[in-house]
Parts: structure tokens; C-alpha cells; sequence
């Protein structure tokens, strides 16, 4: 782009198709990869927090990207972008992956679901048009990609969420952990799987937008569901042990370092059937085989300070040891709780270190996460 291209106003917020009852339901918006979004309701975000752990909670996360890969080639070209198996993908089974870089980091993470005519893909909101061109210049000749901007996506998280869900359509109860389905919801054909961000049970609905707000009515009008924002999104995924992109992960971190080796299938490692083949597999194959000098830790405080994005962690001498990507108060574990990278002989259980705040050394300790117990629907 050249400079006289360029302009000083900034772009208009998106909305999502979910704005007016935003709106409607009080919630204060925050701009956020772009789009206006709720970040609270008149609640506040730990009650919303407690609403998601205790019942269920509803959040809008249409501004993620939503695409559909098309073609009997289609899994076998993503796997040259993702080091994830997604040929023995199962029929409406669902799988989180990550797009690499040559030198192994992190472009995005992304869930893939394997339906009977496409690969289902949702990718994160600040990526998804780096995505989209991703896709389509490396495997666009390969499998049609297709963005869905005409469907909105919300996430009813909770151990109550089945409850409220199955009153509109009975078989959704049937799902498990990492699968999907087609069902009718209030009128609305949607695409539904059983997974989320929150560490709950849980569901995720691809609807599409001009019925959004009916569907999302028809679940707010259940007794167990409440909405929620941004801010309770986040504070859940925290407590849960999991990353958020460009904060705990990036462009410029292995999924080695941030602990991710679990979601590399045996067949795409070093001596698998389908090793190799996607950007930065030799330098991934050789930090599975020999460790990565830094790894993302878990990190809890002795004192009631929270910790931020951004602090600085030190030894016990005050020599720098690494960085805090995500900090918060945990309203569920009632402590300060926090993850970051440090380096790897130091990311044992129990390794005092302390974290810069304000001119203060505030006590922590490595802690395994998550935070708080998964409670997925496994059957």
C-alpha cells in the first residue's frame, strides 16, 4: 500500500449480527480485532464468571472467522499447513490445530470439524483474513475455501448448557466432547459442537445470522442461561490453562514451548506415517526429540496482588527469567493466577520466582495447570 493510500480516520467498528440485543441487554462494548463486542453486562464479570461455572452463560463470538474447505483433497492439503492428522479425521468429529511458520511458531490456532461435505474451520478473529489468504494461496488450488461472514457463531458454556440447549432440540444431549452435529434450534439450522473455551461442558453454534438474535432470545428465555462478555471469557480460559492468541501465543513460539505437544498426533511426528510435510517441521521434530530451552508455565501468587501481561519474572537473585503473557485474579481459585515462559530448568512445580509489579517483587510459584478442572462431556 502506498502512503498516499493511506488514511489518519480510523475504520468504523464491525458489529456483529448479535449488536442490537448487545445493546438491548445493556452490555458496555469495547472495541476488540475490530469489531464492537461486549466485554460485560450490568452483572459484571465475576458474576458472569460464576454464572458460566455454576449454570450456563452465553457469549457472542461471531467476530471469530468461520470458513468451509470443500474437495476430496481438502484434509490432506490442510495437512500441509497444520502439523494435526486431519486425514483420519472422523466423520463429525472435531480437532484443534495450528497454522505454522517456517521456523515452527505459531500463526493461529483453529478447530477443524470433518463433516459430510466440507472440513468446518473456526479461526480467531484477528487472524482470520490472514488466514483466509493463507488458505487460499497454499491450498487454495487443492480445495475451494469458503468464508462464512453470513453466519454468526455463540458459545453456550456451562454444566447447565445441555439442559437449556436440549429443550430446543433433544439430540444435541447426544454429543460428546469434540463433536458436531446439525440441528434445528429455534427455527434456525445450525451447526453445533460440543467444545468451547471455558474449561466447562459446553456448546458451540454455527447459525446462521439473520436468525442469531431469535436463537440467542430462545436460550436467554431458558432459566439457566444468562449472557456474558469478554471479560468472563477470558477470566475462564485462565483459570482453565488456556492460551489466547498474540498473548500466550504467537508468530514467535513453538508449539513446544507452549506446551502443545498434546495436540500433535503419533503419525505427524518424527517417525509417523505422515511426518514432516508442514512449515517449520524440522525445527518442531527436533525440539519434540530434545526439549525447547523456554516453556509456558502456570504460576499462582502468594499475595493477594494480580499479576498482568507484561511483568517481568525474576530468580531470587532479581536476574530476569522470563515474561507474564496472561495474569489475572481467579474468581473461582480465589488467587491471583498467571501464565508465562520461562526457561525450561526452572518449570518444575514449585519454583519460586517473582513478578515486577509496580516497582514490587510480588512472591510466585509454578503451579500445573489448569487453575480450575476441565469439565468436558466425555460420554
Amino acid at each position: 500500500m502506498s502512503a498516499d493510500t493511506l488514511s489518519t480516520t480510523p475504520s468504523p467498528l464491525l458489529q456483529t449480527p448479535l449488536h442490537e440485543l448487545h445493546l438491548e441487554l445493556g452490555a458496555r462494548m469495547v472495541p476488540f480485532a475490530g469489531y464492537a463486542m461486549p466485554v460485560q453486562y450490568p452483572a459484571g464479570i465475576i458474576a458472569e464468571h460464576r454464572q458460566c461455572r455454576g449454570s450456563a452463560a452465553l457469549f457472542d463470538v461471531s467476530h471469530m472467522g468461520q470458513l468451509r474447505l470443500v474437495g476430496p483433497d481438502a484434509a490432506a492439503a490442510l495437512e500441509t499447513l497444520v502439523p494435526q492428522d486431519m486425514v483420519d479425521l472422523g466423520l463429525l468429529k472435531q480437532r484443534y490445530a495450528f497454522f505454522t511458520n517456517d521456523q515452527g511458531g505459531l500463526l493461529d490456532d483453529l478447530m477443524v470439524t470433518r463433516r459430510p461435505d466440507d472440513l468446518f474451520v473456526v479461526v480467531n478473529a484477528g487472524c482470520k483474513d490472514a488466514d483466509t489468504r493463507h488458505l487460499i494461496e497454499r491450498i487454495g488450488a487443492r480445495c475451494e475455501v469458503i468464508p462464512m461472514p453470513d453466519h454468526a457463531l455463540l458459545a453456550l458454556q456451562g454444566p447447565k448448557a445441555v439442559f437449556a440447549l436440549e429443550r430446543l432440540n433433544k439430540g444435541v444431549a447426544a454429543l460428546t466432547f469434540m463433536s458436531g452435529g446439525a440441528f434445528t434450534l429455534a427455527g434456525a439450522d445450525c451447526f453445533v459442537t460440543r467444545s468451547g473455551y471455558t474449561g466447562e461442558d459446553g456448546f458451540e453454534i454455527s447459525v446462521p445470522a439473520a436468525q442469531a438474535i431469535a436463537l440467542a432470545r430462545a436460550l436467554l428465555a431458558e432459566p439457566e442461561v444468562a449472557p456474558a462478555g469478554l471479560g468472563a471469557r477470558d477470566t475462564l480460559r485462565l483459570e482453565a490453562g488456556l492460551c489466547l492468541y498474540s498473548h500466550d501465543i504467537h508468530e514467535l513460539t513453538t508449539p513446544v514451548e507452549a506446551g502443545l505437544t498434546w495436540a500433535i498426533q503419533k503419525v505427524r511426528r518424527p517417525g509417523g506415517a505422515r511426518a514432516d510435510g508442514y512449515p517449520g517441521a524440522a525445527v518442531i521434530g527436533a525440539q519434540l526429540g530434545q526439549g525447547a530451552a523456554t516453556k509456558r508455565v502456570g504460576l499462582t501468587g502468594r499475595e493477594r496482588t494480580p499479576v498482568r501481561e507484561g511483568a517481568v519474572l525474576v530468580d531470587g537473585q532479581g536476574q530476569p527469567v522470563g515474561r507474564v503473557t496472561s495474569g489475572t485474579v481467579g474468581p473461582t481459585v480465589g488467587q491471583p493466577i498467571a501464565m508465562g515462559y520461562v526457561a525450561a530448568t526452572l518449570a518444575v512445580t514449585g519454583t519460586e520466582l517473582f513478578a515486577e509489579v509496580r516497582g514490587k517483587r510480588v512472591p510466585m510459584q509454578v503451579a500445573p495447570m489448569p487453575f480450575a478442572p476441565h469439565r468436558y462431556f466425555r460420554g
